[in-house]
């Protein structure tokens, strides 16, 4: 028998995918290895401002929801590649769409906040 997902319900295990779905760093991570596998340094390099330890985590946890993958190439160094599996395919559009409406629609929400600062200050 199927469970019944409901996203409304306070203890619905979807919660924990949206909370990562909805995560900056998992949706950059996300759009960065969309087209190819990627190391762990070089996402580091495409994603400024992002932590080691913070990519880290967020690895791991897309690694656990079964997002990305784990390759260890046995160089030496030993490399390590993440790269989206079948179910993180699902998302390249929707996490593309979400991360980059952002781009386009800044302005908007900056002036949206510049007004809304301006007649907040007024009351």
């Amino acid at each position: 028998m199927a469970y019944i997902y409901d996203i409304y319900e306070e203890n619905c295990p979807t919660r924990q995918v949206l909370d990562r779905l909805a995560d900056k760093w998992a949706l950059l991570i996300l759009d960065r290895v969309k087209h190819e596998p990627m190391r762990f340094n070089h996402l580091k390099r495409d994603i400024k401002g992002i932590s080691q330890k913070a990519l880290s985590q967020t690895l791991k946890k897309l690694e656990r929801d079964g997002l990305i993958s784990r390759t260890v190439h046995p160089t030496v160094p030993v490399t390590v590649a993440y790269a989206l599996t079948p179910l993180g395919a699902t998302l390249k559009e929707t996490v593309a769409a979400i991360a980059h409406w952002a781009e386009r629609h800044m302005d908007s929400v900056l002036n949206a906040q510049r007004a809304y600062d301006g007649a907040a200050a007024g009351r």
